[in-house]
């Protein structure tokens, strides 16, 4: 197997007793204070970007992951990119782990000179493993958000940028995260189908 498609990250086949002890010892606190920062944030989908967040980590532990770096950096995933002025060493002076989190926030934080489309090649291209777990985590998140989006222009762009740079990341990294993401365009489409948008789009 090419090393590139070797898992790295923790991620433990069944959780025993040693795995929920080290899940116990990750102190998340300091993140979660800073995440608070985001609760003013609104989303496109209702909610706001602090709730995103949380949503992150659970969709990280739902699939096994207990890396330490990873479930912190997704608490404070978006800070950098949505809060101006955001000083980056409140996320380096968080723990002793905060350069190593920070360095895994800025992987999937959008440059100044990036589009949308050049952001995700990035990472598909030369992100972390890391990086490329915590981008599908996030885009789960997002995918489910968009269930309660009307707009359905948002929604077809949504799925098609999904299909087309989510899914061989997560081909790479969790084959049960591109197996679900592939559910969520499904029905998200289906969704566009059922609403009359293709053939209003043909016209």
């Amino acid at each position: 197997m090419p090393l590139k498609y070797q898992m790295k990250t923790e991620k433990p086949l069944h959780m025993g007793e040693q795995e929920a002890q080290q899940l116990k010892n990750i102190v998340l606190a300091p993140y979660m204070q800073l995440a608070t920062l985001l609760i003013g944030k609104a989303r496109h989908a209702g909610g706001n970007m602090f709730r995103h967040q949380m949503d992150t980590l659970a969709i990280l532990i739902d699939y096994g992951y207990i890396d330490s770096v990873l479930l912190k950096a997704s608490i404070v995933h978006d800070t950098v990119e949505d809060i101006p002025g955001f000083d980056k060493n409140m996320i380096i002076n968080a723990d002793p782990e905060g350069s190593e989190v920070l360095d895994l926030v800025m992987e999937v934080t959008r440059r100044e000179d990036e589009d949308k489309r050049h952001f995700l090649q990035r990472i598909l291209d030369s992100g972390s493993q890391k990086a490329k777990i915590l981008k599908c985590a996030d885009r789960i998140s997002n995918m489910i958000s968009l269930g309660y989006v009307t707009d359905p222009h948002f929604i077809e762009r949504y799925c098609d940028e999904t299909e087309f740079f989510l899914l061989p990341m997560a081909l790479e990294i969790d084959f049960n995260m591109y197996h679900e993401l592939i559910n969520l365009i499904m029905t998200r489409r289906r969704y566009l189908e059922d609403g009359g948008y293709f053939d209003t789009r043909q016209k």
